[in-house]
C-alpha cells in the first residue's frame, strides 16, 4: 500500500487509489437563483401568479355535467387530481396542489 492509499480505508492493496475531491457549488447556485429572479423581472408578483393558476384550474373544471362531476370527485378523493377551487363561502379553497384543510 502506498502513501496515497493509506488515508482511504476503501482501497485495497491491489486496486488503484482514488483521490477524493469536493466541489462547493454554493456560489453557482446563488448566481443561478439571482439570474432566475432577474429574468422574472421587477413586476413579477408570485401571489398574482398563484391566483391566476387557481382561476385557470377552476375554469378548467367548471361546467361539468353530472357524470363528469362524479368522475372528477372520485379522482379528487383518490388523490389523482388535487382538490380545491374556491369554497362555497367565498373563502380561499384548497386549490391545485394543496393538501385539504383539516
Amino acid at each position: 500500500m502506498n502513501a496515497a492509499d493509506a488515508g482511504n480505508p476503501s482501497n485495497t492493496g491491489d486496486s488503484p487509489g482514488l483521490i477524493p475531491f469536493s466541489l462547493d457549488l454554493t456560489l453557482d447556485e446563488v448566481r443561478r437563483r439571482a439570474e432566475v429572479v432577474a429574468a422574472l423581472g421587477a413586476d413579477w408578483d408570485p401571489v398574482e401568479v398563484l391566483r391566476g393558476e387557481a382561476e385557470a384550474y377552476a375554469l378548467l373544471y367548471s361546467g361539468l355535467d353530472a357524470e363528469q362531476q362524479r368522475l372528477h370527485d372520485e379522482l379528487v378523493a383518490a388523490g389523482v387530481l388535487p382538490g380545491g377551487g374556491t369554497r362555497t363561502d367565498g373563502g380561499p379553497g384548497e386549490g391545485p396542489g394543496r393538501a385539504p384543510a383539516r
